[in-house]
């Protein structure tokens, strides 16, 4: 494909207008080069990954020279610098065009954005933080220079990636680094990521495992020890590849990890909004489902005959409804990422909750309404409606944040005051 035109012209809108949204000069452009990223380069390509269940790769590759793998790199290290609400809202234009890139992006993303911005603002020694700023910077220049992809491996099918028991892959404390044994399920980027970010307990001989001594380490995918295994052929999401890592024996360097020791554990205490950023992903396919509707009705999708059907009342009506569910959805969510701080209050973590219940929920529930709208014809593979479906019904199960999760938080929470019990 040819390189990126920057200065072409938007054929699709954004999905928040800077001015209506306040956005800054350098957020509306960031943003805008994500939007034509996405249309050019994600949307050509979604249909055969989701069909063949192959990973994306060529949009990372493509990603490279755009500075988009780098996009929360901070300036001073040569990337883009975007903060947390910035790329939040990179990545939902992504996920209008492909959800499977847009939320393996995320994966990658976060090693950058957890272990910059985020790490920036958790407290440390100074010199434990001039030795992460050293270490980090292995990291950046890997993705800068290199174009490395790092994965987020996160599951591992028990309580632990819902936030309730240490991790259960455990890294032993050795000379010079550490040895990883453990599992982690639905791996996103398993077998085309260059790095594993894993989170393992840290646990020399006769402790016990902890949550607090949780290890963020970037596990080269070439280190020997780890293994790719099963099949993936699941309902939706299919590009991301998520299949099951086994960490056998593995040494990894002291110098691979990603935050200093503990400081994962008081990010998770302190910065809740980290694991908003799954939504982002969603909120472009919820986008998707209206424009695709739009788009049907008014005759004018590309591949289509122009026939239109927008004159009659109950499509009308239909997408009045979805119109009302978008806005709704865009309000609360837009108002919860620029919320996203250090110590946020009570307040604003449930809101949190409710954001990620609502996008991960609406998103599918807009993709239903479509296809209903629309009828038949928009259940064709040959269309990118029934993959918006498939992909928009994964959302509500990713943890850490699951739908369920987030409806017994909201209850638990508002009820009972930290530390309260009934008698």
């Amino acid at each position: 494909m040819k390189p990126l035109d920057l200065d072409k012209t938007d054929t699709d809108a954004p999905i928040f207008a800077p001015d209506a949204f306040g956005l800054s000069d350098f957020q509306a452009e960031l943003i805008a080069k994500s939007r034509r990223f996405g249309k050019q380069y994600l949307a050509p390509r979604a249909a055969q990954h989701d069909r063949d269940a192959t990973f994306p790769i060529e949009n990372f590759r493509d990603m490279h020279p755009e500075g988009l793998l780098g996009i929360c790199i901070p300036k001073s290290s040569g990337g883009i610098g975007a903060d947390y609400k910035t790329y939040a809202l990179c990545a939902s234009e992504l996920g209008r065009y492909c959800g499977a890139t847009a939320l393996s992006w995320n994966m990658h993303v976060c090693s950058t954005l957890w272990s910059g911005p985020i790490s920036d603002e958790m407290e440390m020694a100074p010199d434990v933080r001039a030795q992460h700023l050293q270490r980090r910077e292995i990291h950046y220049e890997r993705i800068l220079r290199n174009g490395a992809v790092y994965a987020q491996p996160f599951s591992e099918g028990g309580a632990a990636a819902a936030g309730a028991v240490a991790f259960g892959t455990e890294a032993k404390p050795v000379d010079g680094g550490y040895i990883v044994n453990g599992k982690k399920i639905f791996a996103s980027l398993s077998g085309s990521a260059d790095y594993y970010g894993a989170l393992c307990t840290r646990r020399a001989e006769g402790e016990e495992a902890m949550r607090r001594n949780t290890l963020y380490l970037a596990i080269p995918a070439n280190a020997p020890g780890v293994t790719v295994t099963g099949d993936w052929d699941p309902l939706g999401m299919r590009g991301t590849v998520s299949r099951t890592l086994i960490f056998k024996d593995v040494f990894v360097p002291e110098d691979a990890a990603l935050m200093p020791p503990g400081v994962y554990y008081q990010a998770v205490l302190r910065w809740p909004h980290m694991f908003l950023t799954l939504t982002p992903t969603y909120m472009g396919l919820a986008q998707a489902a209206y424009d695709f509707t739009v788009a049907y009705l008014r005759g004018e999708l590309p591949g289509m005959p122009p026939v239109k059907r927008r004159m009659f009342p109950t499509k009308q009506l239909a997408v009045a409804e979805m119109k009302l569910m978008l806005e709704q959805t865009k309000a609360l969510w837009f108002q919860t990422i620029s919320e996203a701080r250090p110590n946020p209050s009570k307040d604003s973590v449930m809101r949190a909750y409710c954001a990620q219940h609502t996008v991960m929920e609406n998103a599918n529930a807009l993709a239903v309404k479509a296809i209903r709208t629309c009828g038949g014809q928009a259940m064709l593979k040959s269309l990118p409606l029934e993959r918006i479906y498939r992909d928009s019904r994964c959302g509500s199960l990713m943890l850490p944040w699951t739908a369920e999760i987030c409806m017994d938080r909201l209850g638990k929470e508002t009820l009972y005051e930290p530390g309260e019990k009934d008698d």
